[in-house]
């Protein structure tokens, strides 16, 4: 999109497309891209809300010319940091010297630790308000969603959030902008996954925030990834899923994350699969290690409420993409999960030991015995994966009644 994006009366939308980079954060997967998203307010003050990143500086400087359409710009307000947004904050400085940077305390000493830029800014408390003119903005602060100085930006005329990294997801906007011009359903995946990869560890903050702005009448959401949320219906999904995850809530089915060298482990992963099904859990989910990114494992996860981990002992120790994955879970605080677990070996077995670390560290519940395989599949180990099924199945089917 060459042009800004008028997306209501003075509100125009500068956001970019990338479709180049192959990890988000030089780690998760962007098969679909992503999008960084800036806003321009026009009143009788022009307001910008965030910018890009650097690599697409010129083009969202194009379109800020455009929007602007000869008029100063006044401020450029700050809700997050991340160098995906604040990028080309030194540039615009370049381009507009007498615009000023609003934030928070927090915020300012990024900008100076990050830009070394001290001079022409403002600094603004929780719940303070920016007149624009017809356009009152009104600031609040919702620290580590996901950096400590993260905060909101309330446009009280139109009932707009600028939500930061919050309701954002990945995925380019392939032509549509907002819901009403796009099928969202694509996206509800990729927000789940932006937020369990991004935001996970941060539930407690979240919820904060969505306590904060409970208050609030919001009739159009606008993040810094993904579409912009104008309809009811889409805005009270959106905002429910976030809501849903900080809580660290799942639903009925079962995440099996293994790593099976010679397909060993994978016998018996596959073995509390067909429990699970026969047992009619329906969604059960299998996720080799080596095989798929961490991203999508992380993703499944926080939407299933029961985890099962498997893994051959590997120089006495987990398998090295299990251990991987484990790290990561740890790093989400992950709550509210029923967990079991499995393994195997050769000669020496020391897998066990190390999973049931997690389950220890874990806020989890332990379902059924642990199983542990010697070499290959027996009689007696396929009916300890049976019955290990069988217990994951009871207690998500406990949750029915």
């Amino acid at each position: 999109m060459y042009r800004p994006i008028k997306i209501k009366e003075d509100l125009y939308y500068l956001g970019v497309n990338d479709r180049t980079k192959a990890l988000f954060e030089n780690l998760w997967p962007l098969p679909k891209g992503v999008s960084y998203n800036s806003y321009l307010i026009c009143d009788e003050k022009t307001a910008l809300m965030d910018t890009v990143d650097v690599c697409y500086s010129d083009l969202f400087l194009h379109k800020l010319d455009i929007a602007l359409n000869g008029k100063k710009l006044d401020y450029v307000i700050i809700n997050h940091m991340e160098p995906d947004h604040s990028g080309s904050l030194g540039l615009l400085r370049s381009r507009f010297p007498e615009v000023q940077i609003v934030g928070n305390k927090r915020t300012l000493d990024m900008v100076s630790g990050f830009y070394g830029l001290n001079d022409g800014v403002i600094e603004i408390k929780d719940k303070q308000v920016l007149s624009l003119g017809k356009h009152q903005l009104e600031f609040h602060l919702t620290p580590m969603v996901h950096w400590p100085e993260t905060m909101m930006t309330y446009e009280t005329t139109e009932k707009i959030i600028f939500s930061g990294d919050a309701f954002g997801t990945f995925g380019t906007l392939d032509g549509g902008i907002t819901d009403a011009q796009l099928h969202p359903d694509r996206y509800y995946d990729e927000m789940i996954r932006y937020y369990s990869n991004i935001v996970g560890k941060f539930g407690t903050p979240v919820q904060a925030a969505l306590k904060k702005l409970s208050a609030l009448e919001i009739k159009c959401i606008c993040s810094t990834h993904g579409p912009v949320w104008t309809m009811e219906d889409q805005i009270q999904k959106v905002v429910s899923i976030y809501d849903k995850l900080s809580k660290y809530e799942g639903d009925e089915g079962v995440v099996i994350a293994y790593g099976s060298m010679y397909g060993h482990t994978e016998q018996m992963a596959e073995t509390i699969a067909y429990q699970l099904a026969q047992r009619g859990i329906r969604e059960v989910i299998l996720h080799n290690t080596s095989k798929r990114s961490h991203s999508y494992i992380i993703r499944d996860i926080f939407k299933y409420k029961g985890l099962i981990v498997g893994s051959p002992t590997y120089n006495n120790k987990l398998y090295p993409e299990v251990e991987a994955l484990i790290s990561k879970i740890e790093g989400r605080d992950m709550k509210n999960r029923y967990f079991s677990y499995f393994g195997s070996f050769t000669w020496a077995g020391n897998a066990i030991k190390h999973i049931q670390e997690l389950a220890h560290k874990g806020k989890f519940e332990v379902v059924g015995e642990p199983v542990e395989m010697k070499q290959a599949m027996t009689d007696q180990i396929y009916d300890q994966c049976i019955a290990l099924g069988d217990a994951m199945a009871d207690r998500l089917i406990q949750d029915r009644e």
